[in-house]
């Protein structure tokens, strides 16, 4: 069985480190953890007691049952030494090579990989002590998963929340050479992320929302699953994961180009990006500039990227995807049959808490046998909701195989 030894700081978000844990152990891992003092101020020493089975490390002076050193005896069983949350002191002090409690006297005496998961507040990740201490670590092989944006515990708005315990634990897993299942080996699955950029002059263009999230975390955990993954992605402010082959366009003709150009290896094709569907008719060569009373802009349609895929798709699997904020499953239905896709994923944009810009997201999945509602989640948990229900309805006969079967007579016994 793997050993992970979770490090947890003094931060809100240590109570997220409870999740970690427990998903850690239903992927049969060991997990032994480590705390700080003022980590104790918002989780208990005996909750991580209760949910790990092992005494938690406090006291580097303190011997384990056996007489032996712990910093030392559980730094040297220690396959990956996760942090999470990891404050500002604490990679200061990873990155310094200052030993001043359990945590930091064992970070410097193991050999393990090592993976940490900052969580502050936005001004003190973006100070540039706090840059240059990741700098340091990520030079020295350590994984950093990075923070998520979004409200604080401090009120404030920004980047600095400890980023998922999904997102975590899939790097942990990673640093132990452990994929997710491997249910998606063999396969080659093209996904399409971000919005499409159509260019009204060289200054003004028509766009959308997207942030590309949903298509990178379909990419990530498809690629975790063992597939492989080719990334086709609009314009976005977030880095595409690694691990994939990533294709940048901008453009609704530019990403209908790339599809078209690497869909034949696909067995699953993922329509993730929100793809704008009418472009300016024209493309100014210089800046329009303003004329007395109304002006008109021409709009042409763009390529429906989906439906091309759904006409031509074989024995190809495609997902569609359908951003709607008013009758959402009737549109989703209704898109669904004129696109040919073997299952549409529906989301409600118009809701606060999840869609465009967020990192968490709510949908319908909508196939031809079913339709399954699933709650707000982390887009990356989504993903994987995703994969199940591709996985569970590839495994289905063809209906004619279905058919062929009903036709034989029964055997004589």
């Amino acid at each position: 069985m793997p050993t992970v030894v979770l490090g947890v700081t003094g931060c809100i978000g240590a109570y997220k480190a409870c999740e970690v844990l427990r998903d850690l152990q239903r992927r049969d891992v060991d997990v032994h953890v480590v705390m700080t003092k003022h980590a104790t101020e918002f989780v208990s020493a005996m909750t991580f007691e209760a949910l790990s089975r092992h005494p938690v490390f406090l006291d580097q002076f303190a011997l384990g049952a056996e007489g032996d050193i712990r910093h030392i005896s559980l730094a040297d069983a220690a396959q990956v030494l996760l942090v999470a949350p990891a404050t500002a002191n604490l990679l200061g002090k990873f990155a310094r090579g200052i030993a001043d409690d359990a945590l930091t006297t064992l970070y410097l005496a193991t050999k393990a990989k090592v993976v940490v998961a900052p969580a502050m507040n936005v001004n003190m990740f973006d100070h540039p002590a706090v840059r240059e201490n990741l700098d340091i670590l990520r030079a020295r092989g350590v994984r950093i998963v990075e923070p998520g944006s979004g409200y604080l515990a401090c009120g404030w708005l920004g980047r600095g929340r400890l980023a998922e315990p999904a997102d975590i634990v899939s790097a942990a897993m990673d640093a132990l050479g452990l994929t997710a299942s491997g249910d998606l080996a063999g396969e080659t699955v093209l996904v399409t992320a971000g919005p499409t950029v159509e260019d009204l002059d060289p200054v003004r263009f028509l766009s959308n929302r997207s942030t590309g999230r949903m298509g990178f975390a379909l990419a990530e955990t498809a690629r975790d699953r063992g597939a492989r993954v080719v990334l086709v992605a609009g314009p976005t402010s977030i880095e595409p994961p690694a691990g994939v082959d990533v294709v940048q366009v901008r453009s609704a003709e530019e990403m209908a180009r790339a599809v078209g150009d690497r869909v034949g290896p696909a067995t699953i094709v993922a329509m993730a990006a929100a793809v704008s569907d009418y472009r300016p008719a024209e493309r100014a060569p210089s800046k329009l500039k303003k004329t007395p009373g109304e002006g008109t802009l021409v709009l042409t349609r763009t390529p429906d990227i989906l439906a091309t895929l759904g006409k031509s798709k074989g024995r190809r699997f495609v997902i569609g995807f359908a951003a709607e904020t008013d009758r959402v499953l009737e549109n989703a239905r209704a898109k669904r049959a004129a696109k040919n896709a073997d299952l549409l994923v529906a989301n409600d944009v118009s809701r606060a808490d999840s869609g465009f810009a967020s990192e968490h997201n709510a949908a319908v999945l909508i196939d031809a046998e079913a339709e399954t509602e699933l709650p707000l989640m982390s887009k990356r948990a989504l993903a994987d909701r995703i994969w199940d229900r591709v996985l569970a309805l590839r495994a289905r006969p063809a209906p004619k195989a279905l058919a062929k079967r009903a036709a034989r007579p029964a055997r004589r016994k």
